[in-house]
């Protein structure tokens, strides 16, 4: 036995037990934008996307299995009164402002909100972002301390 611990090679290590917050946000945004051009390309299409999560399902049985549950995802884009679409992009239930006072982007048409959604999802992945969605998070936070 101690000839086949001898060919290994040995070494202390530890999991790591939390991820960095920031590196966590970027992850979280970055799939929620994933779902956003999952969304906008059904939109292009004229089809539909439905978003499913993995839900806990008690059987007749007793035993429990994991089933796929539809899942609710809203749109982050809207029409506004002048015929061009306004995108806003959401943390929590509140939208991210991007400068002071100014929370939407404003894209032409539903074509360039597909190529909007994906520049933001690499602005994110780059951490171009961190600074808003640290703010946003504080943000949440601060309302589950009242």
């Amino acid at each position: 036995m101690s000839s086949v611990l001898s060919s290994l090679k040995l070494i202390s290590a530890k999991r790591q037990t939390s991820i960095d917050p920031v590196l966590f946000r970027r992850e979280k945004l970055s799939k929620m934008l994933q779902e956003q051009i999952m969304l906008a390309t059904a939109y292009m299409n004229n089809t539909t996307y439905q978003a499913t999560r993995k839900k806990r399902v008690r059987d007749e049985n007793g035993f429990v299995q994991v089933v796929d549950a539809p899942k609710r995802v809203k749109t982050w884009w809207f029409t506004t009164s002048d015929n061009k679409v306004a995108l806003t992009v959401r943390y929590g239930n509140r939208s991210i402002e991007f400068a002071k006072g100014k929370n939407a982007i404003e894209v032409t048409d539903t074509k360039s909100l597909l190529v909007t959604l994906e520049k933001l999802e690499q602005a994110t992945l780059e951490g171009h972002l961190d600074e808003q969605l640290t703010q946003a998070s504080n943000n949440v936070k601060a309302r589950f301390k009242k």
